[in-house]
């Protein structure tokens, strides 16, 4: 069927107004560039490196130089003993002069190493644990900190402590740090006889009720305790943020090997490459802090244990992948 000429000319004086609305909307767009760099969302590592201090803790070497030899061996973060702040302190050096050191070395304070008696039965001791654990945090936030570890300090022995009163007085830890901005971590201590296992410390963070609860995990702690390491699947970057990175060797048993048999990581026969591969199937970014007590390494430079280290741990990193 073809168009009458009336018809023709209409049709063709449509598309012309076509064509010149399409060179107008073309004429004040702007050019689309095809090389034009988009933004790039910024992933987080799955790990980050710290290095706690008890790693060289033998040389006594004392704070300061603690943080310079982990920013000179490369590390990320570093993990303190709140016994060496306290000295640093006592020998007149300024806290806020080492927060700088430290920011000034690329480093963080992801977490430090407390004792404060928390879960103790004993009403007074417990009150003056607290008052210690609040002094502890005050400190660690001067220095830029994040966490601190809660261990059971004092309550190792005592078997008959109930899950729900260790809630309780951890809710009430955590109740403290949300003033400095600290977070306790609640630590597992593998010989310990009122929280010694995995999967007790979980109960007790999922029990306390706070927004805030984690986790402070060791790969040593979890071996002394027979805790089963899958359970660390059932916590997210946030339930266990911190993750204490050694080894131990096949002998001796575990019923009767100790923190001093700690070794660097994959000198032992912890099953490493399968716990990295499960935190990292997990999610979130975690934080892993050397933390070995040998005798040996201490006696050796620690600038050469703390980059020895440092090196072990990518490498079971890497070979985890």
């Amino acid at each position: 069927m073809s168009l009458n000429p009336m018809s023709r000319r209409q049709a063709l004086t449509q598309t012309s107004l076509w064509l010149g609305a399409a060179v107008t909307v073309n004429q004040l767009a702007p050019p689309v560039r095809a090389t034009e760099a988009q933004p790039t969302v910024k992933t987080p590592r799955p790990f980050l490196f710290s290095l706690n201090t008890a790693t060289i803790q033998g040389q006594k070497l004392g704070l300061e130089k603690q943080i310079q030899i982990a920013g000179a061996a490369g590390y990320d973060a570093i993990e303190p003993w709140l016994s060496s702040i306290e000295d640093y302190v006592k020998a007149g050096g300024k806290l806020a002069d080492l927060k700088k050191q430290i920011a000034d070395l690329g480093l963080t304070v992801e977490s430090a190493i407390g004792f404060a008696e928390w879960l103790v039965d004993d009403d007074a001791r417990r009150a003056k644990g607290l008052e210690r654990a609040r002094h502890d945090m005050e400190l660690v936030a001067q220095l830029g900190g994040k966490r601190i570890a809660a261990p059971p300090v004092g309550a190792t022995e005592v078997a008959s402590v109930e899950l729900g009163k260790v809630a309780d007085r951890y809710r009430a830890l955590l109740e403290i740090g949300d003033h400095s901005g600290v977070v306790p971590e609640l630590e597992l201590w593998g010989f310990s006889k009122s929280i010694g296992h995995l999967w007790e410390c979980v109960a007790v963070a999922v029990q306390c009720g706070h927004p805030r609860a984690c986790v402070l995990a060791d790969i040593f702690h979890l071996y002394k305790s027979g805790s089963d390491y899958r359970g660390l699947a059932l916590l997210s970057g946030t339930g266990a943020p911190v993750i204490h990175l050694n080894d131990y060797p096949a002998n001796p048993p575990r019923e009767k090997v100790d923190d001093s048999y700690r070794t660097y990581p994959g000198d032992g026969v912890s099953p490493l490459g399968d716990i990295l591969r499960l935190l990292r199937e997990t999610g979130g970014s975690r934080v892993l802090s050397l933390e070995v007590f040998n005798r040996t390494y201490w006696q050796q430079d620690a600038l050469v244990v703390a980059r020895t280290g440092l090196a072990k741990m990518k490498r079971v990193v890497a070979t985890s992948e």
